[in-house]
């Protein structure tokens, strides 16, 4: 949640940002203009209350009983009043903090401009586009022919978008999942086992509520949503908290499976397992000092690269454009690796400064070393996401007989399978 304070003091800085982002910055006026209204009708109220008050005590000194009984009724009058006034401040600061939800948050000015995702820029490319001497099969082909990925029976238990891992590929998501884990912990991580629901307030303090209650699957009868990413139960962990400035940074790192209705995302990436409604992810996150946050920033970048690295992928880190930038972010950086069979570069990692955006929203604050209180930053990155990563992992280290090679790094976890082959044998 943006800063009230910067709406009453320096409202060009949101209206410069929205306006990069392609939004109407009109709304920064209609926020303006509630906040006025609402700050002129408290203080109404607050004159009349303290009127009240100060009538109060005089009628308990008063002797006189007609002049008592003609305060008691002005003050009845003025008691009306101000349970008018009481409901029109609720009302009008309803309308506020609903306004204030929906407006992302303030750009950073590094961010590059840019209208959409193909003005992104490309920062570098870590490794060569892997070469064969055969031609390298997409997952939708090569896990079917390996009997590891069914299709027809993620469609026979729920639908379109979903899929059943079998045997070895099973295996070898889990593996990722577990090895990605231990990587992070040695990077520095406390590792977090979260809920897999949430309560609506968490939603809300993470910025996922109101702007994408569409694209969250939820249980109706009660307030309990499923996760959409492991960063809102990390989110949740210290709302309302008090952070000691000496313990931060504070980095956690936690897997959760993932579900998104992907309404926004409709008709793309159909093909395979790139896209689903259901999928696993391992999160990185961080409460920050406000003045390291960027340093931060360059650490989980490098913290996710790492992953790609001792995968032996081939990866490239983006920088998102101000057209292509996420509602929570200040800055944000993509993480893509590249699959070979597809032959495209898939996303596994978006690694993102919230500043004090979601802070603010879940009342995350902290004491600097002068004694002034303040909301914490917090970051958050894929690390890794699957199954992009899962697909990548398979395009690489496919052979010519269709067989798909263990990375080193995996098999530890692979209870001894160093060559994934055909389990329809």
């Amino acid at each position: 949640m943006i800063d009230i304070n910067i709406v009453r003091e320096k409202p060009e800085i949101i209206k410069k940002s929205l306006k990069k982002r392609q939004m109407d910055p009109s709304v920064v006026d209609q926020l303006a203009g509630l906040d006025e209204k609402w700050r002129a009708v408290l203080t109404e109220t607050e004159v009349l209350k303290a009127e009240r008050n100060k009538v109060s005590k005089e009628i308990s000194k008063t002797k006189d009983k007609t002049e008592r009984n003609q305060k008691i009724a002005e003050m009845r009058v003025v008691g009306e009043k101000i349970a008018a006034l009481d409901a029109k401040v609720k009302e009008i600061e309803t309308s506020l903090n609903n306004l204030i939800a929906i407006i992302p948050n303030i750009l950073d000015d590094s961010v590059p401009l840019g209208k959409d995702e193909t003005e992104n820029k490309v920062v570098r490319q870590v490794g060569e586009k892997p070469t064969y001497d055969f031609k390298p099969l997409p997952h939708w082909e090569l896990g079917p022919n390996l009997g590891i990925i069914d299709f027809e029976q993620g469609v026979k238990i729920t639908g379109s978008r979903f899929y059943v891992l079998s045997g070895a590929g099973a295996q070898l998501q889990r593996a990722l999942i577990a090895w990605m884990l231990d990587l992070h912990r040695r990077q520095g991580y406390l590792e977090k086992y979260t809920p897999f629901m949430v309560k609506g307030q968490t939603l809300f303090a993470s910025g996922q509520l109101p702007k994408f209650a569409d694209n969250l699957y939820r249980d109706h009868e009660e307030d309990l949503w499923m996760v959409p990413t492991a960063e809102v139960p990390l989110t949740g962990i210290h709302m309302n908290d008090f952070l000691e400035y000496e313990k931060l940074p504070q980095r956690y790192t936690a897997y959760t499976p993932c579900f998104r209705r992907e309404k926004m995302s409709a008709g793309r990436d159909v093909r395979g397992i790139k896209r689903g409604h259901q999928f696993d992810k391992v999160e990185m996150y961080i409460y920050s000092k406000p003045k390291e946050s960027m340093l931060e920033l360059e650490k989980m970048l490098s913290d996710a690269e790492q992953t790609c690295k001792e995968l032996g992928l081939t990866h490239r880190v983006v920088q998102l454009c101000t057209g292509d930038m996420g509602f929570n972010s200040a800055i944000s950086y993509d993480v893509e690796v590249w699959a070979p069979g597809c032959d495209e570069w898939l996303e596994v990692s978006s690694v993102s400064n919230v500043t004090g955006f979601q802070a603010r929203r879940a009342n995350i604050k902290y004491k600097d070393e002068n004694g002034h209180k303040d909301f914490v930053h917090t970051l958050n990155g894929s690390g890794l996401g699957m199954p992009r990563t899962l697909i990548s992992v398979m395009e690489t280290y496919q052979q010519p007989d269709g067989s798909i090679r263990v990375p080193d790094v995996l098999k530890p976890w692979m209870g001894g399978v160093e060559i994934i082959d055909n389990e329809k044998k």
